[in-house]
């Protein structure tokens, strides 16, 4: 019996193992490669299409330069990232060829994503690597990602990627069995099995993850929201039950969907891109915009911050300063002042019928935070 069907029958899925899953003190834990692997193989005989979002680069290159602890400093980072990186995608280049498979190396940074020509070529990429029968096996650019251009976690990037490929499920592997109301040494930490909406949840993650690793239970549970709001199934597992988690057995936390497919466009707009400024709204414009799937017009924008041009991606903010929603722009940000609560109406008698647009139209526009759910 399959206890989650969401995860067994999905048909392209996006799975990430963490560095302390990967690592041990003398480099590469060959053995878990090897087992991550076998299972990955088995999904693509089913005919599947699988990511691997991989950490360990770092980690896979600490031994090579006599590192004994992950540096802190981000060209201590950089250099062991660049000798662990060839290091570990060898590895997994190797290990998948034992199962006739071919692997391909997909390095992003955060610029990558969030804007939209990278957006697009990263696309393209994937979808012709998958088209192929190759695996993408993707990691963050550590060499050259300064810390302004980087994901932070691979948790993150693994819900962006899941994403960009319209993924229906996402497994993140880690060193914990399931996600705990407290940290799971503590002795009052109750195991949650599944996840209804991640913004629910009152659970402690204040103490961090591995000495190995970047990431911890608050990355996860970032990567759950981003992923869960676009209709992606998240298991969070220990890799220890990875082929478990893959058969769709009852392990883990399993974080339920909390939104609808949507458009490439519009996830990248809602959770990738870098909004250039942002539009205050009055309260009948966010009843407008949250409640009756409206375009957002002059007349209901009250202020103007940043320096953006027409097409590129804005903040929508309520009266008290919350986002609400996240727009593609068709003016610039010098040219709307003047317009602000005016009527497209008065607008096209005073100035003419080019001002008869809307400032973010409603297809260009994706609601976000907690007001978006209400």
């Amino acid at each position: 019996m399959i206890d989650r069907p969401q995860i067994a029958d999905a048909q392209r899925i996006v799975v990430k193992i963490g560095s302390s899953s990967l690592t041990g003190r003398r480099g590469l834990n060959v053995e878990h490669m090897q087992s991550l692997v076998a299972s990955l193989a088995e999904l693509r005989r089913a005919g599947k299409d699988v990511v691997l979002v991989s950490s360990g680069a770092v980690a896979a290159g600490m031994p090579a330069l006599g590192m004994k602890h992950r540096p802190r400093d981000l060209a201590g980072q950089q250099a062991a990232a660049s000798v662990g990186q060839g290091l570990l995608i060898e590895r997994y280049d190797a290990l998948f060829a034992e199962h006739g498979l071919v692997v391909g190396q997909v390095l992003l940074t955060v610029d990558d994503l969030t804007r939209q020509a990278g957006f697009r070529n990263a696309l393209r990429t994937f979808t012709r690597l998958m088209q192929l029968g190759a695996i993408p096996v993707v990691n963050e650019n550590d060499t050259v990602a300064t810390h302004e251009i980087r994901f932070g976690d691979n948790d993150r990037m693994a819900a962006l990627v899941a994403h960009l490929v319209q993924a229906e499920a996402l497994v993140l592997l880690t060193d914990v069995d399931a996600l705990y109301t407290r940290h799971p040494a503590d002795p009052e930490a109750e195991r949650i099995t599944e996840v209804d909406d991640v913004e629910d949840l009152d659970v402690d993650t204040s103490r961090g993850g591995s000495m190995i690793g970047t990431g911890g239970m608050s990355t996860k549970l970032h990567a759950a929201r981003i992923a869960t709001a676009g209709g992606i199934s998240v298991v969070l597992a220990s890799f220890d039950d990875h082929e478990a988690v893959l058969a769709g057995q009852a392990v883990g936390t399993l974080f339920h969907p909390t939104g609808k497919k949507r458009s490439r466009r519009l996830m990248w707009l809602a959770y990738a891109s870098q909004a250039k400024g942002d539009l205050v709204l009055d309260d009948g414009a966010v009843r407008a915009v949250l409640h009756r799937k409206a375009s957002l017009l002059p007349a209901g924008i009250t202020a103007v911050h940043g320096d953006f041009v027409a097409g590129a991606p804005v903040r929508l903010l309520d009266p008290s300063g919350e986002v609400i929603a996240r727009g593609i722009v068709n003016y610039d940000a010098a040219d709307l002042p003047p317009l602000l609560g005016k009527s497209t109406h008065e607008l096209v008698e005073e100035r003419g019928p080019e001002f008869d647009r809307e400032v973010v139209h409603r297809d260009a526009l994706i609601k976000v935070g907690r007001r978006a759910l209400a």
